[in-house]
């Protein structure tokens, strides 16, 4: 059989997904794209080394233009869509990294290209697949604790320390100006997965600032969504720069017959808790143990980025374009983007003081009409005037110096030294 012909746009994050691209028995690695030559570099190196030929590109046209048949979207979080439609428009298939759409209006511009292509597109959130998270769908979608209650989400990642080496000091990167709710489907994901219901209705938060933003450019609290599931059910996510080490991806379900919980505190990384009842009320068992994959096992303990679970999103994409039953655990385009609206529509419950907010379902045609010119987001290209601030508190600019200051420490290589010490503001 012949391979399926993979390229991928974006060489820093999508190099978890180049590395299982190099090895997998169904798929070729045929081509990367990068603005970043030192990137690029790295690939060449590394395809020399395996004896492979793989084409090398700084220009996303010229990438698109190369022999293949799909494509990784792993660049800048806020541009996923709009380079989705655009190999979708070119009859290519698409795995998107997360999130899967800056607004609404791109959420059902997204939509439609997927259905107007035929061309398969999977979403690549890979906090889906961590072991606890992929054990407690698996688990849950066999029925063994009944139907949902009431389900948490957390993503607790504190990148204060880092945001040198992750935002390289630009002022216009995506993460210097996202929304508190914007980067929500490592939270929401998995409670989409796990029940395989659709939200409703989002009510959002934000936790205050930061005392030191001016220093860290970090100008938003942390997100919450309080989220209301199809079938009544209630989810609670959190994510963001809350102050814990290690951080916390951990998922917690009340079903009518029993629950499941990751370990919190990571004793045991994919550490799974399940409870459930017997017989009589309030009378059952608990189970502790360490989730095995039940994927594609032995390929999937050879791949170790995020708990093993980019190896799940891009095998995935693989077995649902090759028509594979396994793929029936790829999260489809209508899916990713209930996970993405979620924070979005989440920011103007804030902005609009905590109200509840409908969520639509755009699998349904005549929901996309009212959503069609959104364009409302953070970005001041992308939203014209409909500009949403970057935080519901009152803030003031981050001062010039903050920037050249993640700039230096990020050219230099001493990011890792970013501390209180380093503030420029006293």
């Amino acid at each position: 059989m012949e391979k399926v012909k993979i390229g991928v746009f974006g060489g820093a994050r999508g190099h978890d997904m180049i590395n299982v691209l190099y090895d997998h028995k169904d798929a070729a690695l045929v081509a990367v794209c990068d603005k970043y030559e030192p990137i690029l570099e790295t690939v060449r190196k590394e395809a020399a080394e395996k004896n492979m030929e793989v084409a090398l590109y700084t220009d996303f046209d010229e990438f698109l233009n190369h022999d293949m048949d799909a494509v990784v979207l792993a660049n800048y979080a806020t541009e996923h869509s709009v380079y989705a439609v655009k190999c979708l428009e070119r009859g290519l298939h698409v795995m998107s990294e997360v999130l899967p759409c800056e607004t609404m209006a791109q959420a059902v511009e997204l939509i439609e290209a997927v259905e107007k292509s035929g061309k398969v597109y999977t979403y690549a959130e890979n906090y889906c697949y961590m072991r606890h998270s992929f054990e407690m769908w698996r688990r849950y979608k066999a029925g063994e604790i009944g139907e949902v209650t009431y389900i948490e989400g957390e993503y607790v990642h504190d990148c204060t320390s880092i945001w040198p080496e992750i935002t390289y000091g630009d002022p216009d990167h995506w993460r210097n100006r996202m929304m508190p709710t914007f980067y929500c489907t490592h939270s929401v994901g998995p409670i989409l997965t796990i029940t395989g219901l659709r939200p409703v209705q989002v009510v959002g938060f934000e936790t205050p600032l930061m005392k030191d933003y001016k220093d860290t450019a970090i100008t938003r609290g942390a997100g919450i969504e309080l989220i209301t599931l199809e079938n009544g059910a209630i989810a609670r996510s959190v994510h963001g720069d809350l102050k814990r080490e290690p951080g916390s991806s951990n998922y917690l379900v009340y079903g009518q017959k029993g629950m499941m919980e990751g370990d919190r505190f990571m004793d045991e990384e994919h550490l799974l808790h399940t409870y459930k009842e017997g017989e009589k009320y309030c009378e059952g068992s608990f189970e502790h143990y360490t989730p095995e994959p039940f994927i594609e096992p032995e390929m999937a303990k050879s791949f170790g980025t995020h708990g093993g679970s980019d190896f799940y999103s891009t095998h995935l994409f693989i077995a649902k374009i090759l028509g594979r039953p396994e793929s029936e655990w790829a999260i489809d385009v209508y899916q990713a983007v209930d996970m993405g609206i979620c924070g979005l529509l989440a920011y103007r419950s804030i902005l609009q003081g905590n109200v509840p907010v409908k969520v639509p379902n755009f699998r349904n045609k005549e929901e996309r009409d009212a959503y069609r010119y959104d364009n409302a987001c953070t970005t001041p290209s992308v939203a014209g005037d409909m500009l949403l601030p970057r935080s519901s508190h009152p803030y003031e600019g981050v001062p010039d110096e903050t920037y050249k200051k993640h700039e230096e420490l990020w050219r230099n290589g001493t990011h890792l030294e970013f501390g209180r010490e380093n503030a420029i503001t006293k």
